[in-house]
């Protein structure tokens, strides 16, 4: 619990900074400082995390890759229910329950996607949305060290769902550290074709990935249909 006040507090003081820095667009009044949380994401990226990966989808067939993706999916879905309650998605819910069961028993333990065959679709959900879906505003943009582009309502989402992951919660730290540096690898791993397209495609990698992770994640709060956002970037 400790962790988690220090958590927040280092957040509510970013806010805070937001009010005193200026640059072109208002969603991203940290920009300074988050550029220099890229630059260093992007430097431990090319030093470890990508060249693990690849050796990972070297030395891994896809067959093996596949059940892996599949089993730390399964147990996201955990996840995926929880939210989906918190946002009276009733349906939604029964639906993921259901793959829950399904991959767990027949899936032997989530290594194989049989919901998916059976037309249950996975679903995307986690407290950040389920923050917006209640209204709360996204916040100034963060990029967190290692974990990415968020935001202020996301990161505080990403918080809330710790608490609840089930592989951040195993008790034996070995395991523990274990299973998340593979979930890290794997999911690092399914990005290596992305690599070439940012490069080419952006003139501003940082920009480009920040707009990007913005549009998503409205677009996930609702469900695909996002209303029209009159938004002036310039001030």
């Amino acid at each position: 619990m400790n962790t988690f006040r220090t958590f927040v507090l280092l957040l509510v003081g970013l806010s805070l900074l937001g009010g005193c820095a200026s640059n072109g667009d208002r969603r991203d009044p940290l920009e300074p400082f988050n550029r220099g949380v890229y630059q260093f994401n992007d430097a431990v990226d090319k030093a470890v995390i990508k060249p693990v990966a690849q050796g990972y989808t070297d030395v891994l067939p896809q067959p093996v890759r596949t059940g892996i993706a599949n089993f730390f999916s399964n147990l996201d879905d955990v996840l995926v229910l929880l939210n989906d309650l918190l946002q009276f998605k009733l349906t939604q819910g029964i639906s993921d329950l259901h793959r829950i069961v399904w991959n767990t028993t027949l899936g032997i333990g989530g290594l194989f996607d049989v919901a998916s065959k059976l037309g249950l679709e996975k679903h995307n959900e986690d407290f950040g949305q389920t923050l917006g879906y209640w209204g709360v505003g996204d916040g100034p943009y963060l990029m967190l060290p290692i974990l990415g582009p968020s935001t202020l309502r996301d990161t505080t989402g990403r918080v809330v769902d710790w608490q609840f992951d089930l592989v951040t919660n195993y008790r034996e730290v070995p395991v523990r550290n274990s299973a998340t540096v593979v979930k890290l690898e794997d999911a690092r791993s399914r990005l290596l074709q992305t690599d070439k397209i940012l490069d080419e495609a952006a003139i501003d990698p940082y920009v480009f990935v920040r707009d990007a992770y913005l549009q998503r994640r409205r677009s996930l709060v609702y469900d695909g249909n996002p209303p029209h956002l009159k938004f002036d970037e310039e001030d």
